[in-house]
């Protein structure tokens, strides 16, 4: 990290401070991290509060800001949160996976730090230890582009998170006890809108409101665990301008199908009759169709919101022209200096191409999920702290899995082992997600984000490559794949470090579908990657280890 010029510091809220400095700026924030009680579907139950809010507090930087969170753990668990999204270059040291992170203890405290460097865009955090993303502690993250980097549309009146879950009314240690006994999770109880459901009755206090003739930016994210939602606002079109930190061809839309774990952004003029509206979310590719709702108020409104909500879309093939309807912006200014379409990925030629193939198996009871045939478990010492101390060899094994699995590996037997790819550095790959199963998948990359170039019905096969987009494919960092179909997304691995490849279905990650990539550079160079911080927590055979010799320039 840059060394300290300048810095004061701003109290600016609760839990909150501001530190402006002769480089980048700093956000410090304090967290605690509670249980308590709730009732979002009307039934009280224990939820995961930050700062006694439910979602936790929005995290609002800038591109290049240095963002500072102390977490106190005041749970019975271990506990740690990620940043999706966040690509932490250099700096997988802050990414609070397990593989990367001791948890933070039961009545201790950590703190994050790091920097969103040349991001843009809207993001979430959620906690990524057993199942805590089921009761809460998720809320979102938005990096503002600096003021000299114009973005593509007029300033919105105003700026509105809106956090989309599919949500139980069980505790998470129950669902937990569910998956451990060889269950599946079974159909959730609803769906929230910002931790509510408004019910309608007269009462409902609302979520946001415009201004006549204003327009408004709402960054929608999907932080459920299952189910992909569908999001509409009664009487509104939406006008996407961005996903996931890239502007995106600005095309209108009644509805969005925001599969689990991605966010889009987009923009709404309150240009109807004065009253409320409802936001509306609903649960799709099921027979049962669970909704939930949220009210947006019109400041000089004068009635109610109308009983009869838009319809969703019916079926994956119109899901699947949506997607196919998101084009990069070219003529945008991104973050970055140079504009977003400099980066001609489509004429690099691919190195390396992985097929990963989903798939289940409840032999002898046990529930598990797999990546070609191996679920991962999260050994004791993080995958990269034994790499970095040098003892890789007595945790985990690199390329257990074949880059081209056999086709019916999603039959065969499930190995139960730590899954870790090696890629090398700077390397430009090809991943392939190939989905057998009737389910939905949604994928997500941690330190990257990708091109996804294509998503088709049936298997994929080399001369499924004619049909890539090579050209306007959105640089994204998440992806999903329909059933029985496949989604192909190329990358470059140039950010070192250990990252996490993961399903978004939460019961899916608790049980295995995830594997790590290690990304090494070979110089060792802090040009490269950061060395371990002080302050990082150590946990399995590196606890009482002799500190590694830190890498140099």
């Amino acid at each position: 990290m840059a060394g300290v010029v300048f810095l004061v510091l701003l109290c600016i809220s609760a839990g909150t401070m501001v530190g402006v400095r002769g480089e980048d700026p700093y956000l410090f924030f304090t967290w605690n991290v509670t249980y308590g009680t709730l009732s979002p579907l009307g039934v009280p139950q224990q939820v995961i509060l930050i700062n006694n809010e439910f979602p936790g507090p929005n995290i609002n930087s800038t591109s290049n800001n240095n963002i500072v969170i102390n977490v106190f753990n005041n749970l019975d668990e271990p506990f740690l949160l990620t940043w999706s999204g966040i690509q932490q270059r250099k700096n997988s040291w802050q990414d609070g996976v397990l593989g990367t992170n001791c948890p933070i203890l039961p009545g201790t405290n950590f703190t994050y730090h790091f920097q969103v460097k040349d991001q843009i865009g809207s993001y979430f955090y959620y906690p990524t230890t057993g199942m805590h993303r089921t009761a809460g502690g998720f809320g979102g993250l938005r990096i503002n582009s600096r003021l000299l980097i114009p973005v593509p549309y007029a300033d919105p009146e105003d700026d509105y998170t809106v956090i989309l879950n599919d949500w139980y009314t069980k505790s998470h240690t129950a669902l937990q006890k569910l998956l451990d006994s060889g269950r599946t999770l079974a159909r959730p109880d609803g769906v929230l809108v910002n931790g509510k459901n408004a019910m309608g009755d007269g009462k409902d206090e609302p979520l946001f409101t415009m201004k006549p003739g204003k327009t408004y930016k709402y960054r929608i994210c999907n932080a459920g665990l299952k189910n992909t939602l569908n999001f509409r606002i009664q009487g509104h079109t939406m006008k996407l301008v961005e996903m996931e930190g890239s502007h995106v061809v600005q095309n209108v839309y009644e509805s969005l199908d925001v599969h689990v774990g991605q966010c889009f952004s987009v923009l709404v003029t309150a240009n109807q009759d004065p009253k409320d509206y409802y936001m509306v979310a609903s649960t799709r590719f099921n027979k049962q169709v669970l909704t939930g709702k949220g009210i947006i108020r019109y400041t000089n409104g004068k009635g109610p919101a109308s009983p009869e909500l838009p319809e969703a879309p019916v079926g994956w093939a119109w899901s699947l022209n949506q997607f196919r309807s998101f084009r990069w912006n070219l003529t945008a200014s991104a973050a970055r200096p140079n504009p977003q379409g400099s980066y001609h990925y489509g004429s690099i030629n691919i190195t390396r191409t992985i097929k990963l193939i989903n798939s289940a198996s409840q032999e002898g009871g046990k529930l598990r999920y797999a990546l070609n045939g191996v679920s991962h478990v999260n050994p004791e010492t993080p995958l990269k702290l034994a790499e970095y101390y040098g003892v890789a060899d007595k945790v985990f094994k690199y390329d257990t899995i074949l880059d081209s699995p056999q086709a019916n590996v999603d039959n065969a037997e499930i190995v139960t082992q730590p899954n870790v790819l090696n890629l090398t550095f700077r390397n430009f790959v090809e991943i392939i997600f190939e989905n057998h199963e009737k389910s939905m998948q949604s994928y997500h990359l941690d330190g990257y984000s990708f091109f996804a170039v294509a998503v088709e019905p049936g298997t994929w096969t080399p001369e499924k490559r004619k049909h890539y987009n090579l050209l306007d494919a959105v640089s994204r960092t998440t992806v999903q794949v329909y059933p029985k179909s496949w989604a192909a997304i190329l990358l470059t691995f140039d950010n070192a470090g250990m990252w996490n490849i993961r399903s978004e279905m939460w019961e899916r990650v608790y049980l295995g579908q995830q594997l790590y990539a290690s990304v090494l550079s070979p110089a060792r160079s802090l040009r490269d990657e950061y060395n371990l911080p002080d302050n990082s927590l150590l946990c399995g055979i590196v606890k009482d280890m002799p500190k590694p010799a830190p890498y140099s320039i």
